[in-house]
């Protein structure tokens, strides 16, 4: 394969078993990592391949293909048989616990005095409240951070073969002070993640929110509704309720407090509404806990 802006010139060789049969080969690609990081757009790559076969030159292939942005998530796609393959644990790549920005952010949320430190799961006693407690103050850190919401989702690459949403890593999501659902829960999952509290991504038909363990055996769950976190109104969540106007006069930190009980109230009131389908395997559907296990299989995008 010829050196693109993307990938380094290789060589790879196949010993085929047979003769007369047809194989599926993968040629090993040496990446350009940073330019990987470093490409904020879809741009066109011409990809030129030499074969040879028993020493036999073949004809020289090239393909035009289009490099995708580090923000494009892969959904899923359709191979030439017309079937697709979901690929949601793609999001997981979006969960950045060893982000250099994280530190700061823990610091700023010990500041607060909500919790002295952040034990995770450690300590037996009220461990569930414990945790709670601890993920209330990550909640509380990003609220005062004054983050927009912004529903950009599906983006217009998608086609009818390759399916993908972008998503803001955190570097991004924390300089543009803008999330949409995907963002804030990628982003509350990378602190949980840093602190040794489980996360999960939970995902239906249009919209994704976050979960995570409330203690250590993972018997039980609780959920939250991201897109609270940034500048909202919980009419929109809750239209019965009036619940904007009981708001005037509250201080910031009781603000952030009932938001963060809202969310948990509509995010679990959303899982239960679609336990089964989250559980099913079904297209669209996920849940994705961010453990060592997965962990060993998607490391998070550096950038």
């Amino acid at each position: 394969m010829a050196e693109t802006p993307f990938f380094s010139q290789s060589v790879s060789e196949f010993i085929l078993p047979k003769a007369g049969k047809e194989y599926l080969v993968f040629p090993d690609i040496i990446w350009n990592y940073q330019a990987l990081r470093d490409n904020n757009q879809a741009v066109p790559v011409s990809i030129s391949v030499k074969a040879e076969l028993n020493k036999k030159e073949l004809p020289q292939r090239l393909k035009t293909i289009s490099m995708r942005s580090i923000n494009e998530c892969l959904l899923g796609y359709v191979d030439d048989k017309m079937k697709f393959y979901d690929t949601g644990e793609s999001f997981e790549a979006y969960v950045n616990e060893e982000h250099p920005q994280i530190d700061k952010l823990l610091r700023e949320a010990l500041d607060t005095r909500i919790v002295n430190r952040f034990l995770g799961y450690q300590g037996n006693a009220h461990q569930s409240e414990n945790v709670d407690k601890q993920v209330y103050a990550l909640w509380n850190v990003l609220q005062k951070r004054n983050f927009k919401y912004s529903s950009t989702t599906n983006t217009s690459l998608s086609s009818n073969v390759v399916y993908t949403q972008r998503v803001r890593t955190l570097d991004d999501a924390l300089e543009s002070s803008q999330i949409n659902c995907v963002d804030g829960s990628v982003l509350l999952a990378s602190l949980m993640k840093a602190i040794n509290i489980n996360p999960i991504l939970v995902r239906i038909p249009g919209h994704m929110f976050v979960g995570y363990y409330t203690d250590k055996s993972h018997k039980n769950m609780n959920f939250l509704e991201t897109t609270m976190i940034g500048d909202v109104n919980l009419d929109d969540f809750f239209p019965d309720e009036k619940l904007d106007s009981t708001m005037v006069g509250k201080s910031q930190n009781q603000m952030s407090k009932l938001t963060y009980e809202k969310s948990k109230e509509y995010a679990t009131r959303k899982y239960r509404e679609n336990d089964s389908l989250i559980h099913s395997g079904k297209v669209n559907y996920m849940f994705l806990e961010i453990d060592k296990k997965t962990r060993a299989q998607v490391q998070p995008i550096g950038k």
